[in-house]
């Protein structure tokens, strides 16, 4: 009897950039990871975005090893807390294995939490930290291109790799960024009609080497998922729906997008495959 061959299954994705320290996931975070995994989401980098941040993020790395990695930085919301201590902390857990990159660091006014002077001076801080240990940058930009990118120029040719995480600016940004040999994170922000509807022409000029994706989980819920939660949490599962959408756009099989995208993921981070 002739059976018909089965149907290849589709690699595990890998979220980049997942905010599994955030309260909202403390009372049902093994139930998150086993929907991930249902849903076809494999490895995770937990985003370390303040001290105590990413010392939880480093904790949860190690308590799920090979599925869970992490990266130490300070948001520029946070800048402000940033001192002496907060630095050796952060160089501290950059060093460490399960750490893979350095970051959640930048610049953001379009919130202003931290005046824009104390975010310059502790991005940098955190640029040298980067140089100093050898690994990538997880990098926020949002309203601030023109200083962000003065600063990164200074050090990109002294770390091995640099990610804009949650991409969400024009053209020209996505042009500059590439320019300096930069990786571009994607989020469900794309899903949104009113603000991200510009990335579904820009994700095209991404190169297949160079884009990867990622949820920002519990923020940025892809508007297009049917249908929505009650609790408008976001969670890693939903990024085979980012995965989809992309796909689409840059007229791609979901098939060929997850093996690039998990083949660049992979290079950046230096994960086991």
């Amino acid at each position: 009897m002739y059976n018909e061959p089965k149907a290849k299954k589709i690699m595990d994705l890998i979220d980049i950039g997942a905010n599994l320290t955030h309260d909202s996931f403390r009372q049902d975070l093994d139930d998150v990871l086993t929907r991930a995994t249902a849903h076809g989401v494999g490895k995770m980098i937990v985003t370390g975005a303040s001290r105590e941040g990413s010392t939880h993020a480093l904790e949860l790395a190690r308590a799920h090893p090979g599925r869970l990695y992490a990266t130490a930085g300070v948001h520029p919301h946070h800048a402000i807390d940033y001192d002496d201590e907060t630095h050796a902390l952060l160089r501290r857990l950059a060093k460490e294995p399960e750490v893979r990159a350095v970051g959640e660091t930048g610049l953001d006014y379009n919130r202003n939490y931290s005046p824009r002077d104390v975010q310059r001076e502790v991005f940098e801080r955190q640029l040298e930290i980067a140089v100093e240990v050898g690994k990538p940058l997880f990098l926020h930009q949002r309203d601030a291109h023109h200083d962000f990118l003065a600063i990164l120029k200074r050090y990109r040719d002294r770390v091995p790799a640099a990610v804009v995480h949650c991409f969400t600016d024009t053209g020209e940004a996505l042009r500059d960024y590439l320019d300096l040999d930069c990786h571009i994170g994607i989020t469900g922000w794309i899903c949104d009609e009113r603000r991200g509807a510009h990335l579904r022409e820009l994700v095209k000029m991404i190169p297949a080497n160079r884009l990867m994706l990622e949820t920002d989980a519990p923020y940025l819920l892809p508007r297009t998922i049917r249908p929505m939660p009650k609790d408008r949490r976001n969670e890693p599962m939903y990024l085979a729906h980012i995965r989809d959408e992309v796909a689409k756009d840059r007229g791609e099989t979901r098939e060929a997008l997850t093996e690039a995208s998990v083949r660049t993921t992979e290079a950046f981070f230096h994960l086991a495959t």
